[in-house]
This record gives structure tokens, C-alpha cells and sequence, in this order.
């Protein structure tokens, strides 16, 4: 299993914490270090739709100009626009064994452990 996050995200890290405590092993890809698969982004896109992994609620996306906010209409200008700027992808992202997950909902990814998904 892969996370994909920034390693100084709230999130991510209550993400990580919940995995380590419940014993799941991941590798971590940060964003910021690693830099952003375009093919794997594209991928994450294709499953979930650009509207859910583009983060439009955070401090970056508030921050870029509105000629930028403005040019994205579809998946392809969401795209750019992501991997030009990392922090507005929605974090984690987990790519499991059998299923993917993007966000951290702890519910549901309690469920998800149950069934053998968060893997």
C-alpha cells in the first residue's frame, strides 16, 4: 500500500498514525520530496473525477491567482494546475491493494480495515 501525501499535513498524519497503530504497513510519497507521477495522478483522476482530488477548501488553491483558479474546467487544466502546484491535491491519497481511498475518514477507514480493504 502507498500513501500519497505532504508529510507536514494534518491529515496525512493523523492517516499515518491511524495505519501504524492498526499495524498496516505502507510506503509514504511525499509530494513535496518525491515530487507528483503525472500517470498516477491521471489515474486517481480517472477513478474519483478531478472535482474530489483537486482541493479547492485550502489555503493553496485560496492563494493562486484567479486567472488560475479560473483556467480549471476539466480534468486536463486540473491536472496542470496540480501538478504545478502539489499542495492542492486532496490529502492522502492511499493506494491499497484492492481499493483506493482518497481523504482520511477514520470511520470509514475502520470499516475499511474490517473488510480487509486497507491493505
Amino acid at each position: 500500500m502507498k500513501v500519497y501525501g505532504i508529510k507536514n499535513c494534518d491529515t496525512v498524519k493523523k492517516a499515518r498514525k491511524f495505519l501504524e497503530e492498526a499495524g498496516v504497513p505502507y510506503e509514504f510519497h511525499d509530494y513535496k520530496k518525491d515530487g507528483v507521477d503525472a500517470d498516477r495522478l491521471a489515474g486517481f483522476v480517472g477513478e474519483f473525477g478531478w472535482e474530489s482530488i483537486l482541493n479547492k477548501r485550502g489555503t493553496t488553491w485560496r492563494r493562486l491567482d484567479e486567472a488560475t483558479q479560473d483556467s480549471v474546467v476539466d480534468a486536463k487544466s486540473a491536472l496542470d494546475v496540480m501538478i504545478e502546484n502539489p499542495s492542492v491535491i486532496k490529502r492522502p491519497i492511499v493506494a491499497g491493494e484492492t481499493k483506493n481511498f482518497v481523504g482520511f475518514d477514520p470511520v470509514a477507514w475502520e470499516m475499511a480495515l474490517e473488510l480487509g480493504e486497507l491493505k
